[in-house]
């Protein structure tokens, strides 16, 4: 057995950094604070582009990181508590008072969703039938995909950016998938109620990756889902229950009211909860202008933390797709491997 590797998170980086390691025969404790691997992953319906069911993904991960169990070894329900330098590696001392002397700390805490409830102005938590992007995506996976009265939607509006690009929340930068969430989310809702109207409510259109641009057009030209480019001034709801918006349709240059029977909010990444106090613990950097880890820098260190030993994964260090995710964990494993090596 090689040298050992303690991985903070079991979600998606945390599982592919394991079994990347795994398969370089290290031994990999992989710490998650939950009962179950997956993180955010384990609540989603459909992946895009392509729809893929995310549940068969996580089932594929989990599967693999129970094969590999002669180098992966699970630690439930606990966190980090301290780590300690020694003469050689590092002591890791968990919540559950288990101590762990490994050779190198591997953080993928992932992110958190923005807390809608924040934007008072757009009803999450006061309305009924304002939804976000999460609860969408569960009730598409618990298969109802219905007003709170029980009524089939005929009008749903979803607003863009909500929680990213905004100086008043201290969040300004793009959580760059919250354009894709949304027209995915659209065309499911199409699918569901061919005949329903919906609105994308969005200030730039930012589809950046393969296939995404393809996903737009297949929005407007198969499903006929209206695209519009404004702000959302004000919310309300109306005697029965409906969402009652008004905002500016800046292409045609006028003001905009709109009744629907759902207005849902993509909500953006932002850093996690345990960001300041891991970085506390492990001499990390957090970086001032978005709160998510710094790496040492952009290009050939990007998942080396400043501090010796402590390497960074996934989305801690900033919003990314789930393909960038898995990307960026074995990215990190390979620094791990490189850094044990030399």
């Amino acid at each position: 057995m090689k040298e050992t590797i303690a991985i903070i998170g079991g979600g998606p980086a945390g599982m592919e950094a394991a079994l990347s390691l795994a398969g370089r025969g290290y031994k990999v404790y992989l710490v998650e604070k939950t009962d179950a691997l997956g993180g955010h992953l384990a609540r989603w319906d459909r992946l895009f582009p392509q729809q893929d069911p995310a549940q068969d993904l996580l089932n594929e991960m989990i599967g693999k990181v129970r094969e590999a169990d002669d180098y992966i070894e699970v630690i439930y329900g606990t966190e980090l508590q301290y780590v300690k330098r020694r003469m050689r590696g590092l002591e890791v001392m968990l919540s559950n008072q288990t101590v762990l002397q490994v050779d190198a700390v591997l953080v993928a805490c992932g992110f958190d969703l923005f807390r809608a409830e924040r934007k008072e102005e757009y009803g999450y938590g006061i309305y009924e039938n304002v939804l976000t992007s999460a609860d969408l995506e569960r009730k598409f996976k618990e298969k109802k995909v219905v007003c709170h009265d029980g009524r089939t939607p005929q009008k749903v509006a979803f607003v863009h950016c909500v929680g990213s690009r905004d100086e008043k929340v201290d969040h300004t930068y793009c959580s760059k998938v919250c354009c894709v969430t949304a027209v995915k989310q659209a065309c499911e809702i199409k699918e569901l109620y061919p005949e329903a109207e919906v609105f994308n409510l969005y200030m730039d259109l930012r589809m950046f990756d393969r296939y995404f641009e393809q996903m737009y057009h297949k929005a407007q030209s198969h499903f006929g889902v209206h695209f519009v480019r404004g702000r959302l001034s004000e919310v309300s709801e109306t005697v029965d229950g409906k969402i009652l918006i008004k905002t500016e349709d800046t292409l045609l240059g006028r003001p905009m009211k709109l009744t629907v029977d759902m207005l849902v909010l993509m909500v953006g990444m932002q850093a996690c909860a345990a960001t300041a106090e891991l970085a506390e613990k492990l001499d990390l950097k957090v970086s001032p202008s978005d709160h998510f880890f710094e790496t040492k820098d952009l290009f050939l260190r990007g998942n080396q933390a400043h501090a010796k030993g402590i390497f960074l994964a996934g989305a801690c260090t900033g919003p990314k797709s789930l393909p960038d995710t898995l990307q960026d964990a074995r990215s990190a494993a390979e620094s791990i491997h490189r850094y044990l090596t030399d």
